[in-house]
């Protein structure tokens, strides 16, 4: 039990078969438009490059839970029933770290290239953080080690959760039945999470279970009369792949470089994204509440 497999690597050659799939189906419903071929390439080789990321910081992260764990309140076995309590804990702390993500800049400047393709397709999933262990994204789920999970059970999980998330970054699937659609994270729940409307921005933070949104207040339907638009609310311009995974870290620099004081220092790597001293940036939170206030007034 200690060298279970790692669920990612064993899906990857059927994530090539479904992104060739999905090219194909586009085509032949003649949606062409959803895949850009110089996109399309951007995402593989930030998939490539976060794979090399994995390889070189996995250890660090590996022998930062394993060193947690030595603290462990329990000694958890390889049970039955302690594979779906850690699968399910390990969502709730996915939920937790992905909302984190994207109000707290210093984790969005990792999470940002995941969101940087204006166009929605499988070949999208495969944007990963190249920079995951500078952000320390994986702190997340030391709570899990500290418990008394096993590590190798805890990784089995984390790569399962990945590997569901795949499927769901599509426009070729409309909404799964009710019942599906009310308890899992879905295409639908998806496209909404990708959007840049102001209806979008912020919500439907699940990997596998979008309970956790219903339950927290982070649930937003897809409506059928706003279609999504994908991308960032300021989108890079570029299909550069070094910018589209470092542009926020670089901004970050920018701003602390001009920062006049800790607090501004303090408010620009841990604010929300498009935090200002002077509110002359708007955050997501702005831009919803700018949106609700216009559909306020609307007759």
């Amino acid at each position: 039990m200690d060298k279970l497999p790692d669920p990612v690597q064993l899906a990857v050659p059927a994530f090539v078969l479904l992104v060739l799939a999905e090219m194909t189906y586009a085509r032949w419903k003649r949606a062409g438009h959803r895949y850009c071929p110089r996109d399309t390439l951007t995402s593989l080789l930030l998939g490539f490059g976060s794979s090399i990321a994995g390889a070189v910081f996995g250890g660090a992260v590996v022998g930062s839970a394993a060193w947690v764990s030595g603290f462990g309140l329990l000694d958890i076995p390889y049970a039955w029933w302690a594979w779906p309590l850690c699968f399910i804990l390990d969502d709730l702390a996915y939920y937790w770290f992905h909302r984190t993500a994207h109000r707290v800049r210093w984790f969005w400047a990792s999470h940002a290239i995941h969101h940087s393709s204006q166009h929605y397709n499988l070949s999208t999933a495969l944007r990963q953080t190249w920079t995951g262990f500078l952000s320390a994204s994986f702190v997340f789920r030391l709570p899990l080690f500290f418990v008394g999970f096993p590590v190798p059970m805890v990784l089995f999980c984390a790569g399962l959760n990945l590997v569901y998330q795949f499927w769901i970054h599509t426009e070729a699937v409309g909404r799964m039945p009710a019942w599906f659609e009310a308890v899992f994270n879905t295409p639908s729940h998806h496209r909404v999470h990708h959007a840049t409307n102001a209806r979008y921005l912020d919500r439907n933070y699940a990997g596998v279970l979008i309970v956790w949104d219903r339950l927290f207040g982070t649930y937003e339907p897809e409506v059928d009369k706003d279609r999504p638009r994908y991308g960032l609310v300021r989108d890079l311009g570029s299909f550069n792949v070094i910018w589209a995974a470092l542009h926020e870290w670089v901004g970050i620099a920018r701003d602390l470089w001009a920062a006049r004081s800790w607090r501004e220092r303090l408010g620009y790597a841990f604010g929300p994204p498009g935090w200002s001293p002077d509110g002359s940036r708007e955050t997501s939170e702005i831009i919803r509440r700018q949106w609700q206030a216009q559909q306020a007034d609307q007759p």
